[in-house]
């Protein structure tokens, strides 16, 4: 008779672990359903199983490294109900927690009650105007419901489910195949643990009817496009009287004509008359109403510096998105985009050519700038 610990490959005094673990190795590779029913599989198997059965006995393992075979109540009689234990015990024990109801691990905390509602997803566009105060909006929301006059047992008003015969209500069944023990859902009764046999009219059995529900759902100040709001207890009714799912609202925002976002600030580009960007002067900007920080209005005043260019920003402070987490505002960021004029009169036109002889190099220092290393340019490589 082998030494058990030879027979595991693992050392005298290895702990627990390490003794589970060359079992669950061994095992799977020496499992006769792996080796197409080769008896020196089965033996090595059966062999294995022995070992692992007294080692991983407290006082077994002591009584064995103490006396060897002769210690263990003649464990080495090949297999027998001390020496070898329950192979499907043992195997709950190491492959359970891995391998789940295969090895029969799985049935803890199983139950055939009543299952819960399935969730459902609504995608939602709203506005940046929506987006940025907050709203109050309805949704049409189809759903399942329990069916009333069932009161979602799926059975005639007036009748009772009966317990499903092939599972005796427990709603799963068990196979045994070789070493292994497998469960599965009763083919008959879906898992339910009960028959329907004489049907609810409304639902026809099933407990549930579709049915779209108005949802009136708070927006908040300040959502951004992707955001997600849960609502629990909004999905789909569960089954068999079980509780709801969730619903869950996925938020767009739709582009605007005026804005683009940034995180928290507003990004909005601004015309600028020709004449107003060169003296100087104030020009609105429009801003979005709603909230404590508005003031009712729509539009701002934004002073204008004299001698301004196309693409200066000027920022207003606190006037952009709110903050979901705090009393925070992000900023209004006005670009200012210098047009200029078309459709001249005679009139205006003789005058922007008066305007142009008197403007020198001061007056348009970049242009000055750019005409210079232009003529270095052309002078390198014409050579000229």
């Amino acid at each position: 008779m082998r030494d058990y610990y030879e027979v595991l490959g693992v050392q005298r005094g290895c702990d627990d672990a390490a003794l589970k673990a060359a079992f669950r190795k061994l095992a799977m590779e020496h499992h006769p359903d792996r080796n197409g029913g080769c008896e020196d599989a089965t033996g090595r198997f059966k062999e294995i199983n022995e070992a692992y059965s007294i080692l991983s006995d407290a006082q077994k393992r002591a009584a064995y490294d103490r006396f060897g075979h002769a210690g263990v109540n003649g464990g080495g009689g090949g297999g027998g109900p001390q020496g070898f234990g329950d192979v499907h015990d043992i195997f709950n024990e190491v492959f359970g927690e891995a391998f789940g109801e295969m090895f029969g691990g799985g049935r803890k905390g199983r139950s055939n009650g009543p299952a819960r509602g399935a969730d459902l997803r609504y995608d939602l566009e709203i506005t940046l105007e929506q987006a940025y105060a907050g709203a109050e909006v309805e949704l049409k929301v189809p759903s399942s419901i329990t069916c009333e006059p069932c009161n979602g047992s799926g059975a005639k008003p007036g009748t009772n489910p009966t317990t499903c015969g092939t599972c005796g209500g427990a709603g799963r069944v068990r196979a045994t195949q070789g070493f292994f023990a497998i469960e599965r859902a009763c083919p008959r009764c879906g898992g339910a643990g009960k028959l329907v046999l004489d049907p609810c009219q409304a639902c026809h059995g099933a407990g549930q009817v579709r049915k779209e529900r108005v949802l009136s759902v708070r927006i908040p100040a300040g959502v951004d496009d992707g955001a997600r709001i849960r609502l629990a207890g909004e999905g789909d009714a569960g089954q068999r009287g079980g509780p709801r799912g969730d619903l869950y609202i996925f938020l767009s925002v739709k582009p605007h004509e005026l804005f683009e976002r940034d995180g928290l600030d507003l990004l909005c580009t601004v015309p600028v008359p020709m004449t107003t960007a060169a003296l100087g002067g104030q020009i609105e900007a429009p801003c979005l109403m709603g909230g404590e920080n508005c003031d009712g209005q729509c539009k701002l005043p934004v002073d204008v510096p004299e001698g301004v260019q196309t693409g200066k920003t000027i920022r207003l402070k606190g006037r952009g998105m709110p903050s979901l987490r705090n009393r925070q505002r992000g900023d209004l960021v006005v670009e200012l985009y210098v047009e200029t004029p078309t459709h001249l009169s005679a009139r205006q036109k003789e005058l922007l050519r008066e305007l142009a002889d008197l403007c020198g190099d001061k007056q348009h220092p970049k242009s000055a700038n750019f005409i210079g290393k232009a003529k270095r340019f052309w002078e390198e490589v014409t050579g000229v």
